[in-house]
């Protein structure tokens, strides 16, 4: 069987946004979610772009600043806090894409249920900022 050999176009743009099949990519600003989590089949990435990004794992906190790259396994309890100047670039899956939309349009109550139908997992329900 032959196949369709016909190149698909890149996507260009000056916002830096773009999904495709096997990875997601954003410019951001904000933190993620307030509380620790994992996700057991999705790598998840961050590029800073501007300011500074926190990020919480189970034994460590590290900071990272401009131009410092974050990559995060499958598998590793993480949560991050950005500063107010941060901007920063997200790589992730396209499943992780659709965790995020979900979680965002969300009440906290339905956190743990989503994050589940996503092979994820909360793993303290701290709803505070500290960092």
């Amino acid at each position: 069987m032959m196949q369709n050999n016909k190149l698909k176009e890149p996507v260009i743009s000056h916002s830096i946004s773009a999904v495709g099949k096997s990875f997601v990519i954003h410019e951001w600003k904000g933190s993620g979610p307030n509380y620790m989590h994992v996700h057991y089949n999705d790598d998840e990435a961050w590029h800073v772009l501007e300011g500074t990004l926190t990020f919480k794992f189970i034994d460590r906190t590290i900071n990272a600043s401009k131009g410092t790259t974050v990559f995060v396994p499958a598998g590793v309890a993480h949560t991050y806090y950005a500063d107010d100047s941060a901007r920063y670039l997200i790589i992730l899956t396209p499943a992780l894409n659709e965790l995020i939309a979900e979680l965002q349009i969300s009440s906290f109550d339905n956190h743990a249920a989503i994050m589940k139908k996503y092979t994820s997992e909360i793993l303290d329900d701290s709803t505070n900022n500290n960092k």
